[in-house]
C-alpha cells in the first residue's frame, strides 16, 4: 500500500455526508465511498449513517471479513489529521449525537412517574 500523504480533519469529514459524496472514517484512516454506496451488501444508508465522525466501531460491530477489508483499501484516500484537536464544541455535539438516548430515557421515566403519582392523588 502506498504512502498516504492526504490528512483530513473531522470537520473536512463532515462536509462530506450524502450520497453524491461520502467519506468515512475508519481506523484512523478516510475513505472516499462515494461510487461503493449502491454495491454495499448491507445498503447504503448504513454507510450514510456513520459518516461524519468515527466509523470503526460500527465497522467492527459489523464483522467484516478479511477480504472486504483489502476492498476498501482501494477507497482509502488519507487519514485522520490528528494534529489538531477537536474542539470541545465539536467533542459535545459527538457525545450529543452519539448519547441521545440516557436524557430521552430519563424524562420519559419521569413523566410516567409524575403522571402515576398525580393520577394516585
Amino acid at each position: 500500500m502506498p504512502t498516504l500523504t492526504n490528512f483530513y480533519s473531522i470537520k473536512d469529514l463532515s462536509q462530506h455526508t450524502t450520497k453524491d459524496d461520502c467519506w468515512i472514517l475508519v481506523d484512523g484512516k478516510v475513505y472516499d465511498v462515494t461510487q461503493y454506496l449502491d454495491d454495499h451488501p448491507g445498503g447504503d444508508d448504513v454507510i450514510l449513517a456513520a459518516t461524519g465522525k468515527d466509523a470503526t466501531e460500527e465497522f467492527e460491530d459489523a464483522g467484516h471479513s478479511k477480504s472486504a477489508r483489502e476492498h476498501m483499501e482501494q477507497y482509502c484516500i488519507g487519514e485522520l489529521d490528528t494534529s489538531s484537536p477537536i474542539s470541545t464544541k465539536e467533542k459535545f455535539i459527538q457525545l450529543t449525537k452519539q448519547y441521545w438516548v440516557v436524557p430521552a430515557t430519563v424524562v420519559g421515566i419521569s413523566v410516567v412517574v409524575a403522571f402515576l403519582y398525580l393520577r394516585k392523588k
